[in-house]
């Protein structure tokens, strides 16, 4: 099943809110989450179909909770803060470490259309034609389709837990008819989740849908609104190189001031005077080592 997404949407509208009856329902049988989790991801679709929402810092955003996920369920301790230095301050030669090549993974996945190069790209030990054979195992409605994604990894590579969700969402997009990636069952599933199977799985991945799409939706309207800010103070910016800088703020989660097209110096001030408009906010809380972000 594939949704239509509306060609052309208005500036004059405002993103749709998730309805109250998803966000407050209590369901708990198998049909009821179904579904809720498929009201969720039809306003997801409209939401995703808003010239306001800066669809790539979005998914950057909602990248970095699936690599969060995705590394404790591993047991390992990174969170936010630790993945973002993991990537973004990362220098030619450095190596990442481990939760850093997960939140890379996740990355390169959703930076670009879905398509088999690019899993190989995100998935580089796994084979291109296991890839095409796991992705084949999804018959049937898009949720279903990724669950029997996620099933048939996990029983066949029971270590795999990263391919596997990625693998998932790729499903649900591609079933969907979504162009990118947009991490979904990752963020709102438990690691014990993982190892269930048919009806359990399906009710657990419908109730992480319904979770993630609901911050998702949250996500992307607050991004709105600071995009909208940033782009209106942008004219203010006299730095050259000013615009690009900006581009830069509405497609990544997090920036370095090095990272910027400036001098050093210049982009400091320019994140400087970014966040006394209002425009971004500094994401670490250090005096040096900043990173910076709408």
């Amino acid at each position: 099943m594939t949704f239509t997404r509306p060609d052309h949407i208005s500036d004059r509208d405002t993103l749709p809110r998730m309805p109250a009856w998803v966000t407050s329902a209590r369901a708990e049988t198998l049909e009821d989450v179904a579904f809720l989790s498929g009201a969720a991801l039809s306003q997801l679709h409209l939401v995703l179909g808003y010239k306001e929402v800066p669809q790539p810092l979005l998914r950057d955003r909602l990248v970095l909770r699936a690599a969060e996920a995705c590394v404790a369920f591993s047991g390992r301790p990174e969170r936010v803060g630790e993945l973002r230095d993991a990537v973004y301050l990362l220098r030619p030669g450095d190596l990442p470490g481990p939760a850093g090549e997960t939140y890379l993974a996740w990355q390169r996945e959703a930076e670009r259309p879905v398509s088999i190069k690019v899993l190989d790209r995100a998935l580089p030990t796994i084979e291109p034609g296991q890839i095409a054979t796991w992705l084949d195992a999804g018959k049937g409605a898009p949720v279903t389709r990724a669950v029997m994604v996620l099933e048939a990894v996990l029983r066949e590579a029971p270590r795999e837990d990263l391919a596997a969700l990625i693998l998932a969402d790729a499903a649900l997009a591609l079933a969907i008819g979504w162009d990118h990636l947009v991490p979904m069952l990752a963020p709102g599933l438990k690691r014990a989740d993982l190892r269930k199977q048919g009806g359990d799985l399906r009710l657990a991945c419908h109730r992480a849908l319904i979770s993630s799409v609901i911050e998702a939706v949250r996500q992307a309207a607050d991004l709105a609104r600071r995009a909208a800010q940033l782009k209106a103070v942008a004219p203010k910016l006299r730095a050259k190189g000013a615009g690009d800088a900006v581009e830069m703020f509405l497609t990544r989660d997090a920036v370095a001031p090095s990272a910027l097209p400036l001098p050093d110096r210049a982009a400091r001030r320019l994140c400087d005077r970014l966040v006394d408009l209002g425009a971004v906010r500094e994401l670490t809380g250090r005096d040096t080592f900043r990173l910076y972000g709408v």
